[in-house]
């Protein structure tokens, strides 16, 4: 079936209590459909499950959910397309943050890999994997999407030049421009801006923003790639977000010079390996 026009697909709605919370399984492969879908399950989510990228959009659009598991080898519509499509149903601001994705990945799909996170992927999960590991990745998304203060203790926005975030609404602007940033990266923007003029290691931020004591270090890199395309003037020689060579970035929010000019380093490296 040829079809050009995807269907809008609505924001999630409220966020209920943790037992209907609703999860959309994209996944063409029935054994790792079931075990997923049996896992989150028994964890008290909603689960539904369609096995192609065109159904994906149209079961989002009706069920709605607060969050996607979306396998990368699809048929129909591959899962970097579906991410993308469901990342530009929430392009235009102001708009509520968009449905989070963990993406699952087989071992040899590492540039695609790095591609969704990019579109605005969350997490990933690489096959084969531990169905607890990915329900404590979920439960770890959610989380920092569901994220905010109680209204008894409001939180002030945090300024820093011409950007501002507010994080009880997990909203940022710069110069009165709403940045449409996905839950990590407005993460990532808050630690940074709360943090002004100090270095952190790719590592630090592994653990500070993500909550992850290992992983792979390119999941920082591109992130920190994505938001600079996102506040800075020229993402190409960044003066916000600046890196230092050898150790890791820095946020400048005055003035920004530096090492902006200076590559990103290595994404390779694994969580707790030594610096050459």
């Amino acid at each position: 079936m040829s079809r050009t026009t995807p269907p809008a697909v609505p924001p999630p709605g409220p966020v209920p209590a943790a037992p209907s919370r609703r999860i959309l399984v994209v996944e063409d492969d029935p054994t790792v459909a079931e075990v997923v879908t049996g896992y989150l399950t028994r964890a008290g989510y909603v689960t539904e499950h369609v096995a192609d990228g065109w159904a994906a959009l149209d079961r989002a659009a009706s069920f709605r959910p607060h969050l996607v598991v979306l396998d990368l080898m699809l048929p129909g519509l591959d899962g970097l397309e579906v991410c993308r499509r469901l990342r530009g149903a929430h392009s235009t601001a102001p708009a509520p943050p968009p449905v989070p994705v963990v993406m699952l990945t087989a071992r040899g799909e590492a540039p695609d890999r790095i591609l969704g996170l990019e579109l605005g992927a969350d997490d990933y999960v690489t096959k084969p994997f531990s169905p607890r590991e990915l329900v404590l990745r979920i439960g770890s998304v959610l989380r920092r999407a569901e994220a905010a203060p109680p209204a008894a203790t409001p939180v002030p926005p945090v300024r820093a030049g011409d950007l501002t975030a507010e994080p009880a609404a997990r909203h940022a602007v710069r110069a009165g421009r709403p940045l449409s940033l996905t839950s990590r990266e407005f993460d990532l923007l808050l630690f940074l801006m709360r943090n002004p003029g100090r270095v952190f290691a790719r590592e630090d931020l592994l653990h500070q923003v993500w909550g992850w004591e290992f992983g792979d270090l390119s999941t920082v890199t591109v992130h920190v790639r994505r938001l600079r395309e996102k506040i800075e003037d020229d993402p190409a020689a960044p003066r916000l977000i600046v890196t230092v060579w050898g150790a890791g970035y820095r946020f400048d929010p005055a003035d920004g010079t530096g090492d902006g000019d200076r590559p990103d380093p290595a994404p390779s490296t694994p969580a707790g390996a030594p610096r050459p």
